[in-house]
């Protein structure tokens, strides 16, 4: 493959490269990690990012960071993408930013991708959560893209007909620990991991918490004002330091996060709308089960048979009492979580999908 420079525009990403307390987000880990993982492959990689003054550059494992202004948004963009001339440049997430993005590239001569995260961004008129009006700026990036990456089969077919030619499904990336803790000697206790905004429901968290009194919850997450009403966050805040058995920890780093994640006996997720949960990743590589009231994605949890999808808040009580209790179930399905993504989501796995894609005869932009 000749094309091999990328750039991205992401400041957060920045956070998580140099293990900063701030890194938050699983699209921005996800950028981290593939902009890693592609630079150990032979790529060329650069982030702009406005956590560092404009022209400074920083290298972390290979991948350069280069500051960017933090006002005049679109232009400081373009002119990044003139500088560097790339042959890609890889933008992730719902923005009404994509369209002039994939106009600046084109001016550019750099060819674009855009990665879906969130179920909803492959839906133009609903995806936005500001600007939503300017949908229309989005949906002509979509449609004038090159190429478009989605996490899982759902999100293709959701789809517009005519964009899914250019469409590729390629894998979270996460880092397989050496060696997983075996569930006998576990600390009993269910993590929960997310921003508490309303998406991820944390007040069926505190339900389900309710309800199994005699489990440990602890739960990471910091407040969030994003899809969420403005005392959203509080209110959880509040009802979970009312109960006795859950631990909040608020906002901790990525590396507290995984250890947390990797001690406990089970995963719990609540969400009612995702995309592909890169925490579900973090625990299967940990061999940690994951028990989820509706995100599924692909049927991997029942037909890989790496936790359980409950249904309700009855059935993750159920399901949470009856794992916590069997230290044999949770060692089997841990075992099939490491062995899953050892297989479909380490970083040779990702690279090659990813360079497949770019090798597709279909990124010519409609």
């Amino acid at each position: 493959m000749s094309a091999r420079k990328v750039i991205l525009a992401n400041d957060r990403a920045f956070h998580y490269a140099t293990g900063s307390d701030l890194a938050v987000g699983g699209s921005e880990k996800h950028q981290w990690s593939l902009s890693r993982a592609l630079t150990q492959a032979g790529w060329s990689v650069t982030i702009g990012t406005r956590c560092l003054n404009p022209g400074v550059e920083r290298w972390i494992s290979g991948v350069r960071f280069l500051g960017l202004p933090s006002s005049t948004r679109i232009a400081s963009l373009g002119a990044f993408a003139r500088r560097e001339r790339a042959d890609w440049w890889y933008w992730c997430n719902a923005s009404h930013l994509l369209g002039p993005i994939v106009a600046l590239a084109k001016m550019s001569g750099t060819r674009t991708i855009f990665s879906a995260r969130f179920d909803t961004d492959v839906l133009p008129r609903t995806a936005l959560t500001l600007r939503q009006r300017w949908w229309p700026l989005y949906s002509w990036g979509l449609a004038h893209a090159d190429l478009i990456f989605v996490q899982h089969r759902g999100q293709f077919e959701q789809l517009r007909p005519e964009w899914r030619a250019k469409a590729h499904i390629i894998p979270g990336l996460v880092t397989l620990p050496r060696k997983a803790d075996p569930h006998a000697l576990r600390s009993s206790y269910v993590a929960w991991v997310g921003m508490l905004r309303r998406p991820k429901r944390p007040d069926l968290l505190v339900e389900i918490a309710s309800r199994t009194p005699e489990t440990r919850y602890i739960v990471c997450g910091g407040p969030s004002s994003h899809r969420s009403p403005a005392d959203y966050s509080q209110t959880i805040v509040e009802s979970l330091g009312g109960r006795g058995n859950i631990d909040y920890l608020g906002r901790v780093d990525h590396s507290t996060t995984t250890e947390i994640i990797g001690h406990a006996g089970l995963l719990l997720s609540t969400s009612e709308a995702e995309g592909f949960p890169n925490v579900f990743l973090e625990a299967w590589a940990s061999g940690t089960p994951v028990v989820s009231l509706s995100i599924d994605p692909d049927d991997l949890i029942r037909r890989f048979e790496l936790g359980r999808v409950s249904g309700d808040v009855t059935g993750a009580v159920r399901d949470v009492r009856e794992l916590m209790t069997s230290v044999e179930f949770r060692q089997r399905m841990g075992d099939r979580g490491r062995d899953y993504v050892k297989t479909n989501h380490c970083d040779a796995a990702v690279v090659r999908a990813f360079e497949r894609a770019l090798e597709s005869p279909a990124y010519v932009a409609a």
